[in-house]
């Protein structure tokens, strides 16, 4: 299958990536990282990082995500007066779960 050339996205997901790309630049700054330094650590090349920076859409989100963390840039983390309902939620979903599980009667028969 060939690749299209050009990647539709929307205004939203076009927004995110360029809000995520200024706090990478934003966190290496402050952590007084070059880009060499942050791309090294990051195992990715300058080029990529800059188009991370950028907004890119193009780019892996596990690259942008390594990047983001090394810079500092939190990801998924709930504000403060949520911390409390996502554990409730948390500790509810795994109230959900059986306590014990079964293991199989039979063991399992490999000789071919």
């Amino acid at each position: 299958m060939v690749k299209p050339k050009t990647q539709v996205t929307s205004r939203v997901t076009r927004e995110a990536l360029v809000l995520l790309g200024q706090q990478i630049k934003q966190g290496r700054l402050a952590r007084k990282l070059t880009a060499e330094e942050l791309s090294t650590r990051a195992g990715i090349s300058r080029a990529l990082l800059r188009r991370i920076e950028r907004g890119d859409p193009g780019c892996s989100i596990g690259a942008a995500f390594e990047a983001a963390v090394i810079a500092g840039v939190p990801l998924f983390v709930p504000e403060p007066s949520q911390l409390g309902r996502e554990l409730a939620r948390s500790t509810e979903r795994l109230s959900l779960l059986p306590k014990t599980v079964r293991l199989a009667r039979e063991g399992v028969k490999d000789d071919f």
